[in-house]
């Protein structure tokens, strides 16, 4: 296999120059399962685990590989498996804090030109849920795409459109059928030979279906959303690189019931521009946007210019931003703890030399 089918350019290319004189060889993450991965190569797919010293070293759960990866690789003697031996730098990464109370990082997928959020059109669509994506991928590098699909089941998938677009300005919403192909041409432009797109989005919303309908084949498994609430049930179980015929690498990704940000100051400004836009225009520059005088997100509120269901969204967002970087700096501030305490049971450990 051609590396540059992979995705492998000149960038890779520079950042794994300190590898190639050990021996190692570049290979992409094509699949993470718990602790074993497959991974892509001039040798073609093969089974790999990450060495030791890696896992180690591993700063956070953010530092050990994902799926898109380009990770150096200590080749397989015999049937045995690949050792991973350093994940080189990425171009990308969409990352999200982990389910639940634990303070830490979550890479979903890494070094992916395109996002496709995918949105389902059988139901309310829901701004609140895509404005969050919207953050998270911007945060990401990569270029954001909203998929409105299940279009073949909606009654009025322009007017879908049209409401995005007031609540997520500048990104591109493409409404199509995974079901019955329209639309699926619209896709085109963004799958080019060796460029990476990944399908993200709740469950049910029919990724797996787009990738099926993509690759004229149902590789990926599918199952139909419950009729009584229109939730989706999780089908897809893990993250996957898949090489379309026409070159694009697409990674389907199993549906998130929970997308906490991780980062993302400057993504708010990309997603809410227009919030922050008119926020600059406060008479006050601790405006809290509440009951001060010469507020001109309320007066945007009031004249029906601005929806406060979005003001609503973007100081949630915020809020938990603050939260979670308090958190981080506790978090530090304990580790910082925990190793000057190891350095001094290191030094108190040491043997005492007697005086003369």
């Amino acid at each position: 296999m051609n590396l540059s089918d992979l995705g492998w350019d000149p960038f890779f290319a520079q950042q794994f120059e300190p590898f190639a004189s050990q021996g190692l060889e570049p290979a992409r993450v094509a699949l993470e399962h718990k602790t074993v991965y497959t991974v892509c190569g001039e040798r073609g797919e093969v089974s790999a685990a990450v060495a030791g010293r890696l896992r180690f070293e591993a700063a956070s759960r953010g530092s050990l590989p994902a799926v898109g990866d380009w990770v150096a690789i200590e080749p397989p003697l015999g049937e045995g498996q690949a050792r991973i031996q350093a994940v080189l730098p990425r171009k990308s990464a969409f990352v999200r804090k982990v389910a639940g109370a634990e303070t830490q990082e979550q890479v979903v997928v890494a070094n992916v030109d395109t996002v496709f959020l995918v949105s389902g059109l059988d139901g309310e669509l829901n701004p609140r849920r895509i404005e969050r994506y919207l953050a998270v991928a911007w945060e990401s590098g990569a270029t954001p795409i909203v998929l409105l699909n299940k279009a073949d089941v909606c009654e009025d998938a322009a007017a879908s459109v049209a409401d995005l677009e007031a609540f997520a300005p500048g990104v591109p919403a493409l409404p199509m059928s995974a079901v019955s192909g329209v639309g699926l041409d619209a896709l085109a432009p963004y799958l080019v030979a060796g460029r990476t797109v990944a399908f993200l989005g709740s469950s049910g919303v029919g990724k797996s279906t787009l990738i099926n309908a993509l690759l004229g084949a149902p590789r990926q498994e599918v199952q139909a959303v419950r009729e009584d609430d229109r939730r989706g049930r999780h089908t897809t179980t893990r993250r996957e690189l898949i090489l379309l015929s026409g070159g694009a690498l697409v990674i389907d990704t199993p549906g998130m019931r929970e997308l906490q940000l991780w980062d993302g100051e400057d993504a708010l400004q990309d997603t809410f521009g227009d919030v922050e836009g008119l926020a600059a225009r406060c008479r006050f520059r601790d405006c809290a946007h509440g009951t001060e005088p010469g507020c001109a997100i309320r007066e945007a509120i009031e004249s029906g210019a601005l929806d406060a269901g979005r003001l609503r969204s973007y100081l949630k967002l915020q809020r938990e931003l603050d939260h979670l970087a308090r958190r981080k700096d506790h978090k530090g501030r304990l580790a910082e703890k925990a190793k000057w305490k190891k350095i001094a049971l290191q030094i108190k450990a040491l043997p005492r030399t007697k005086r003369p």
